[in-house]
């Protein structure tokens, strides 16, 4: 009895394992969606984290050797929200049935993005401390020819990771996809208070669907640091500091093809910090600027709007825009317009819960029942999980001024 017993014990702790820590959106769409802990010599499921990686391993998570079906496909529609699942463990979402270890969703709270663990599974010491994450886009209908520049974040959400279903506003000017077809990718870095220095990158097959643009997306840029940091000495936001328009995703603690070079316990967010509007990026395209200045500490002047993007914003019968970086404009006298905010990501509006239905893949996973109940695994499971957290007063100086 005590060889079964044993195994039985092993498997458990197991299962605990595969369930425990960190998170990835899922989709049938992403690259690498049935990689499991015994895929990789090393834990390399889409949820494990990204840091100190080569550009091999670490680009899109080292899963295009594992890419989706051609027909799942992520959409898109343009002026709207798209609902992703954000979760420590597919099982803990709509396609469990593909999942290592089943349903492990918590039947009393199924928008738990990590089913009988703490928050800080999910690298966060609560809603206060949540610093957004993004979804980027690159116009590319083949994933190899997709470079780190050519991905531009076009939504925010700064209460990411919170829940399970995350809301994404997509720009109601998003052009179509060439031959149907764009890459995408999910990216997140977690607040350094619980957790170290860490990535996250999931690539997925996605569309845009009901364009009504041929505006492309401008030549995305380097994000750079103006939102206030009181943490590290800036206790207000510098918005002549600021990278406006398209933006590239936040490459940060690789071992290499960086774009950010912040220290260990200053990391970037996708959120006010980095000029990362919550919700739909909408000064993304080549004709919402009239011009842009050149960005520094001690740059006074600000953007200026376009025509016709300003025309497009006061049509009462165009779709209105979820958030707005609201730049100054010409012979605007109020340069506040364009200071990022430096509101606590808190005090987001919490994101909506939808339907467990996918309405994103055109392939449908069959029914399976779940089950119910309490489980050993999860009684486990819940008395198991430790947070990592880092000393306030470990923080090292920025690697830079402003």
């Amino acid at each position: 009895m005590s060889i079964p017993l044993f195994s039985l014990i092993l498997c458990v702790f197991s299962s605990l394992r595969i369930v425990s820590g960190h998170a990835a959106l899922w989709h049938p769409s992403m690259y690498g969606f049935n990689v499991t802990m015994q895929t990789f010599s090393y834990d390399n499921r889409p949820v494990a984290p990204l840091a100190n990686m080569p550009f091999s391993q670490w680009w899109f998570h080292n899963h295009l050797s594992y890419p989706p079906h051609a027909q799942d496909v992520f959409e898109l529609p343009a002026g709207n929200s798209a609902t992703a699942e954000i979760a420590c463990n597919k099982g803990a979402t709509t396609y469990f049935a593909s999942s290592e270890g089943g349903d492990v969703e918590d039947p009393n709270n199924p928008n738990d993005v990590c089913p009988g663990s703490p928050t800080s599974e999910y690298h966060t010491t609560g809603l206060s401390d949540v610093k957004g994450c993004g979804l980027a886009i690159a116009y590319k209908s083949t994933v190899a020819d997709v470079q780190p520049a050519d991905f531009t974040i076009f939504s925010v959400n700064q209460t990411c990771v919170w829940s399970r279903f995350t809301e994404f506003s997509v720009p109601a000017a998003m052009p179509a996809c060439p031959n149907d077809m764009c890459i995408c990718a999910f990216f997140w870095i977690h607040s350094p208070d619980s957790g170290s220095e860490q990535n996250y990158m999931n690539g997925f097959q996605c569309r845009v669907t009901g364009s009504t643009s041929t505006v492309a997306l401008a030549t995305s840029k380097v994000a750079r640091r103006c939102g206030a940091d009181p943490a590290n000495g800036k206790p207000n936001a510098v918005p002549g500091n600021c990278t406006y328009g398209a933006k590239q995703p936040l490459y940060w603690f690789q071992a290499e093809q960086n774009n950010m070079f912040e220290g260990t316990y200053s990391p970037p967010f996708y959120n006010d910090l980095y000029n990362f509007k919550d919700g739909a990026q909408n000064d993304i395209f080549q004709n919402y600027y009239a011009s842009i200045p050149v960005p520094g500490p001690s740059q006074t002047a600000l953007p200026v709007v376009a025509v016709a993007a300003q025309a497009a914003a006061a049509t009462p019968s165009s779709p209105m825009p979820v958030s707005d970086p609201t730049p100054v404009v010409a012979g605007d006298s109020t340069p506040s317009a364009a200071v990022p905010s430096t509101s606590a990501p808190g005090s987001a509006p919490t994101p909506q819960c939808k339907s467990r239905t996918s309405a994103f893949s055109r392939r449908h996973l069959p029914d399976v029942e779940r089950g119910s109940g309490p489980s050993l695994a999860g009684e486990l499971r819940s008395a198991t999980r430790r947070g990592r957290k880092l000393h306030p007063n470990r923080r090292s100086d920025l690697w830079k001024p402003f």
